[in-house]
């Protein structure tokens, strides 16, 4: 399979790594990654609106005292694959991967 790639300023080949998913179960909404990505793919929502799964064993998702929001998906496909997101998420929420070349 082969992936898009690219050439940096200085000539070095580059692989694009696009956001696929957060994992909002672990995301306390601090949205760092949202201030840092220069596109428009985050958004701030209430963690009540959403239907968030992985509970423990008790039925709780360890929350109870977290904030209200938390980070999502706005526009996925305007990602430029920086990953600059994934570099100040301080719970590695985030996941990437490269996007293979159509044929």
């Amino acid at each position: 399979m082969s992936v898009i790639t690219g050439m940096t300023r200085g000539g070095v080949e580059w692989t694009p790594a696009f956001i696929e998913s957060i994992n909002q179960n672990n995301c306390i909404g601090c949205g760092r990654c949202y201030k840092v990505c220069p596109r428009d793919v985050f958004e701030l929502v209430d963690r009540e609106d959403l239907d968030l799964e992985e509970l423990d064993d008790e039925g709780d998702d360890d929350f109870d005292e977290a904030p209200g929001m938390v980070m999502n998906l706005k526009d996925a496909l305007d990602c430029i694959g920086c990953q600059a997101c994934s570099r100040v998420c301080p719970k590695k929420c985030l996941s990437h991967e490269p996007l293979a070349v159509a044929a």
